[in-house]
């Protein structure tokens, strides 16, 4: 009922007719969905027969005061740390890949500068973006599109580039690429909450923000800092993701929590926010995004990369019950 699911209910004799429509993508699970709900109500009322359809559509949803979303973009979400080093844009590419996965259309904006590592993790590491009409042409991989100063310089040269320089080239990045039309951009910022980081968060309009950290203290310290600038300029925070929640040994499988236990979860429950996810530090997953082929798009149904679905669909379902912007579904009128 709060995401505003059901869109037609009708019982007729011995019969409910059920249409449900999610608010975020369900193709993977539909058949599940479908099962469970159908359980649900028969054991409510044996007596009746059940007709269910279940299907899903992405909402454009709020962004911040005083901006306006992108007409092709219908909801931007930035994937934040507070620190370095926490494998933010590891759960960027795999957050990405499983949308797409589950059925939405979704880009990838790899907004770190001085670091850019998506086009390595998306096999397009020796690929030079092509303009067309003053526009970026957003690289194709996985089904996905993407842009990085990654390819548009080369990938030994350093990037001496002061703040208000990096802001500006991320500002051109997101407006001077030629998008096709998504229901999600994700956005891998770079780790921080300096000026770079905030003059995004005040120009950007974005949906809702990603908080990924580790367990460990000094990583927890620098995320709640991270969540506490996206609270003060208004963008919603849709939950917190631990990465390296847990080492699994690749020789005999043991499982450790080498940075600690139940950061995420203490954080999560300070700011009163969800929980989206807990990720495993694991040789192999570290290996494909090296290789360009991130652990969702290789190995879909395996137990390393079922966390990776689990936090893209919280992500989402988070996102889902956030307020709808219907006034950019308006469309303008011109009198001439």
């Amino acid at each position: 009922m709060s995401a505003k699911v059901i869109h037609e209910i009708a019982i007729h004799e011995q019969a409910i007719s059920l249409h449900l429509v999610f608010p975020y993508p369900v193709t993977r699970k539909i058949s599940e969905l479908k099962q469970r709900i159908s359980n649900a109500l028969q054991t409510d009322w044996p007596a009746f027969t059940v007709k269910l359809q279940v299907d899903w559509k992405v909402r454009r949803h709020k962004v911040q005061k005083d901006l306006k979303s992108k007409s092709v973009i219908k909801n931007i979400i930035a994937v934040a740390s507070g620190k370095g080093g926490v494998g933010k844009s590891t759960v960027a590419v795999n957050l990405a890949l499983a949308l797409h996965g589950l059925g939405a259309r979704v880009a990838l904006l790899d907004a770190d500068i001085y670091g850019p590592s998506q086009p390595l993790m998306l096999g397009t590491s020796q690929v030079h973006a092509k303009a067309h009409e003053k526009k970026f042409i957003p690289v194709q991989s996985h089904g996905i599109e993407s842009i990085s100063i990654g390819y548009l310089v080369g990938d030994q040269s350093p990037m001496i580039w002061r703040g208000p320089m990096v802001s500006s080239a991320l500002q051109q990045l997101l407006n001077d690429t030629a998008w096709s039309e998504c229901d999600y951009l994700i956005i891998d910022l770079p780790p921080g909450t300096g000026d770079i980081q905030l003059t995004m968060a005040q120009k950007i309009p974005i949906s809702g923000a990603v908080i990924v950290t580790t367990p460990q203290d000094i990583s927890l310290i620098d995320a709640t800092k991270a969540c506490k600038m996206f609270e003060k300029v208004g963008v919603n925070v849709l939950g917190i993701v631990e990465n390296m929640s847990w080492h699994v040994c690749s020789h005999c499988g043991h499982r450790e929590a080498i940075f600690g236990e139940n950061g995420g979860l203490k954080m999560a429950a300070q700011f009163n926010l969800p929980l989206l996810g807990e990720l495993p530090l694991h040789a192999h997953v570290r290996a494909l995004c090296d290789s360009g082929n991130p652990i969702v798009s290789a190995e879909p149904m395996s137990e390393l990369a079922a966390p990776y679905w689990e936090m893209a669909g919280r992500v989402v379902a988070e996102l889902g019950v956030k307020e709808v912007d219907y006034q950019a579904a308006i469309p303008v009128v011109v009198a001439d």
